[in-house]
């Protein structure tokens, strides 16, 4: 087994159907089950898919004394959840296999656009920034289609910022490496059963855990 394939093991191993880290399971399932309809995010189902995303986001360490989400209810995250009923086919179908120059393009744009959801018209400044790693925690908790950059992700992987830069080694990465990353690919869990779903992670979600641990996660 190699270093990576332990790494990744050693992660979703100690995934269960209560851990905090299934979070992302239940989250990435309640979207991408929609992703077909995406209206069904909205109406009657906002306050639902506002509550999937910010339990995600808490579970995730992002409500953490130093957020300023902690000031903010879960009705913060409805004109993120309206935004992102708007994404095109193409930010749902982006994977690490896609990062040429027209997939980066499009997922720095919606790193924008998903920022400026976080940021209300009324933002004043001191009220709060939404960090690279809060903005690449909601691409792959919702899409999938890019490991989430914090702390650990970044020393594991030996990038020190979210860039063009550092995707285009991402992308390189998976080149280079497709064909274990993608037998890796395992089941998230379901909600409901606590089994196998069937919905598989993405490559991007495959190389989040396995650099999440790399970079120190579980020492």
């Amino acid at each position: 087994m190699s270093e990576f394939e332990n790494n990744v093991r050693r992660f979703a191993d100690k995934v269960d159907p209560t851990d905090r880290y299934a979070s992302f399971d239940y989250c990435f399932n309640y979207f991408q089950r929609r992703r077909s309809n995406p209206e069904a995010l909205l109406g009657k189902n906002l306050e639902l898919s506002c509550n999937q995303l910010g339990f995600y986001l808490a579970s995730w360490g992002m409500l953490r004394g130093s957020s300023f989400l902690l000031q903010r209810s879960v009705k913060h995250f409805a004109p993120l959840v309206k935004l992102i009923a708007t994404a095109p086919n193409e930010l749902w179908e982006l994977d690490v296999h896609k990062y040429d120059s027209k997939g980066l393009s499009l997922l720095m744009d919606w790193v924008g656009k998903i920022r400026g959801a976080l940021h209300p018209e009324d933002w004043e400044p001191g009220d709060g920034v939404a960090t690279d790693i809060l903005v690449t925690k909601v691409l792959l908790g919702v899409f999938g289609c890019v490991p989430a950059f914090d702390t650990y992700f970044k020393k594991g992987f030996g990038v020190s910022t979210f860039s063009k830069g550092s995707l285009t080694r991402i992308g390189q990465f998976y080149l280079a490496n497709a064909e274990e990353i993608d037998a890796l690919r395992i089941p998230t869990l379901d909600f409901d059963t606590g089994q196998q779903s069937e919905i598989f992670y993405t490559r991007a979600k495959v190389i989040d855990m396995a650099f999440f641990v790399a970079g120190g996660y579980g020492e």
